[in-house]
């Protein structure tokens, strides 16, 4: 993805869409369920959003000047920008951070979104943005 056509409100934006298509797979089905349920749901959803997607995305591991076959997959690529983890568990770990900033890096991503849906309020409990370095370069409009 070329960074340079990229804004800072575009992120905000795209975060913000994506948000809400979280909410109403989340209104729908509530807390409880397996995280490939609102996997599907937040695949329909954004297709009927218009949201541009890769859903299960292999991530390029480049090491030593070779790409390394990996096992590693985020969950949704939003618009070749912006990589989503799912998940639907009791509390989300350091563990699930770190593999949401490991996408973003490897992605060049200058956000990153975190959703647990397995929280009463997806809005205020179940989603956390994650910022690095390449976010700072980008403008602002």
């Amino acid at each position: 993805m070329d960074l340079k056509n990229i804004s800072k409100n575009y992120l905000t934006d795209l975060v913000y869409k994506v948000n809400g298509a979280a909410i109403e797979v989340h209104k729908s089905l509530g807390p409880g369920l397996l995280e490939n349920v609102y996997h599907k749901c937040m695949e329909h959803e954004l297709k009927l959003r218009g949201i541009l997607f890769h859903s299960e995305l292999s991530v390029p591991v480049q090491f030593k000047g070779i790409k390394i076959a990996t096992e590693l997959r985020c969950d949704l690529f939003i618009e070749n920008i912006l990589p989503v983890e799912l998940k639907s568990v009791a509390e989300t770990l350091p563990i699930h951070e770190a593999q949401l900033l490991t996408y973003m890096k490897l992605l060049e991503a200058p956000l990153g979104l975190l959703i647990n849906f397995n929280v009463n309020h997806i809005y205020t409990q179940g989603q956390k943005k994650f910022v690095n370095e390449i976010y700072k370069s980008l403008k602002d409009k």
